[in-house]
This record gives C-alpha cells, sequence and structure tokens, in this order.
C-alpha cells in the first residue's frame, strides 16, 4: 500500500489540485467519522454498553507527555477532557480522508473495495495508534466483543470515506 503512494507522481501535483484533494478528502472523512459514530452510538443503545473511556485517556497522557497541562479544576477540567476525546476522534477522521484525498490528487485511483480497506486501516491506525503508542489499551488483551466493536465502526468509516471520495473525485 505504501509503496503504491510512494510511486505516485508528487512533483507533478499543483497546490490547488494538492489543496482540493485534501479539501475533498476532508470531507469524505467527515461523513466516514459521522458514519463511525452513528454505528457506535448504535451499538451503545443495542447493548446498553457505556461510552469508552479511552479517548478521555488518551487526552490525559498526551497532556501528560507534552508537559500541556488541561486548565481547570474538578468538574472544569474533566468536561474539557470530555470534549476533547472526541474532537481526537474527529481529528483522525477528517484527517485520514485528507490525506486519501491528496493521494487521490495526486493520481491514486483505486477501486472501491481497496478504497475501503485502506481507509479503514488509516482510521484504525489514525484513532486506535496513538492510544496504543500511550499504553492506554493495548488490542491484544481484546476479547472478540472488542475487536468486532472497534472494527464494524471502523469499517462503516471505510465504506462510506471511500464512497464520498470516490464520488467527488469522479464529479469532476
Amino acid at each position: 500500500m505504501l509503496a503504491c503512494l510512494y510511486a505516485l507522481p508528487w512533483e507533478s501535483l499543483s497546490a490547488v489540485r494538492a489543496w482540493r484533494g485534501l479539501v475533498i478528502g476532508a470531507a469524505a472523512g467527515a461523513a466516514g467519522t459521522t458514519a463511525l459514530n452513528a454505528v457506535t452510538y448504535l451499538d451503545m443503545v443495542a447493548r446498553a454498553r457505556p461510552t469508552s473511556s479511552t479517548p478521555q485517556d488518551t487526552v490525559e497522557k498526551l497532556s501528560e507527555k507534552a508537559h500541556i497541562p488541561i486548565p481547570g479544576r474538578g468538574e472544569a477540567r474533566e468536561n474539557r477532557i470530555a470534549g476533547l476525546g472526541p474532537l481526537t476522534g474527529l481529528a483522525a477522521g477528517v484527517g485520514v480522508g485528507a490525506l486519501l484525498g491528496l493521494a487521490c490528487s495526486a493520481g491514486w485511483r483505486p477501486g472501491r473495495v481497496v478504497g475501503g480497506v485502506v481507509a479503514t486501516v488509516g482510521a484504525l491506525v489514525g484513532g486506535n495508534g496513538p492510544m496504543v503508542a500511550l499504553g492506554v489499551t493495548d488490542p491484544r488483551t481484546w476479547a472478540a466483543k472488542d475487536w468486532v466493536s472497534d472494527i464494524v465502526p471502523h469499517l462503516a468509516y471505510g465504506v462510506v470515506t471511500a464512497s464520498v471520495l470516490r464520488g467527488l473525485v469522479h464529479s469532476r
């Protein structure tokens, strides 16, 4: 996958095409993130499961590692963390979409399946990578239901992001 992206003719990419690709990709990523969130919330409703604390735990760890304190005390600080946690997921989803859009503006034209798989893997790495790197979670310890709870929403992200990106790229 990386070899394919590396082989793209990046030197012929104009600034206008690059920005257009980033914007189109960000829009596709935003649509995919909405799908991921919808599937996650439907799972919470269906199984009556609580929300995950890993996004907030990641924000706390990032704050510690970067030596950037989260302002406030008590409830005010906790509320900021509760808002920052989901924003990290939005940033990851929109960011992965933007990168895929940039690759498309450089000439990458994956089929539906490959585009969906690349978007899914990108979202899994973009969303879970920091959590794993910071020691917030360890996928090696997850039960099967934990994997399903994580992969199914990311598949929704991948399908929607790739479909919207493909539609916007081919509508030119």
